[in-house]
């Protein structure tokens, strides 16, 4: 017996439009949290240009952040026995880029919560 509270066969239809289709290259994530939050800014990072914009904010609750984490892990591993271990190499050495460590922020971060540069 199937104990299951969701409805069985139930599927959810999701729209993707044209603009959103396009997606956006990002290739620094800036990511903040409080108690309540996680807040990932993403943006794009060009060489000799001293400034950035954020393209594209998300906000969610910790709970679904740690399931975003999870769901993003079980897709590296699904990629990774495809088609070969994700080499990342050098990231530590360059001031911008996908990385952990303490950020800067230049704007009014005022939650009083961790920040990371990813």
């Amino acid at each position: 017996m199937d104990n299951n509270n969701e409805p069985q066969g139930q599927q959810l239809q999701i729209e993707l439009g044209e603009k959103e289709a396009e997606g956006i290259y990002s290739n620094l994530a800036i990511i903040t949290h409080s108690p309540a939050e996680f807040i990932i800014d993403y943006t794009r990072v060009t060489p000799g240009v001293p400034r950035a914009r954020v393209l594209s904010r998300i906000i969610m609750t910790p709970q679904h952040m740690k399931l975003l984490l999870g769901a993003m892990q079980e897709n590296i591993t699904r990629y990774e026995s495809q088609y070969g271990e994700i080499r990342v190499e050098g990231q530590n050495n360059h001031p911008f880029g996908f990385r952990t460590g303490p950020a800067t922020p230049t704007s009014g971060n005022t939650n009083g919560g961790g920040e990371k540069v990813h």
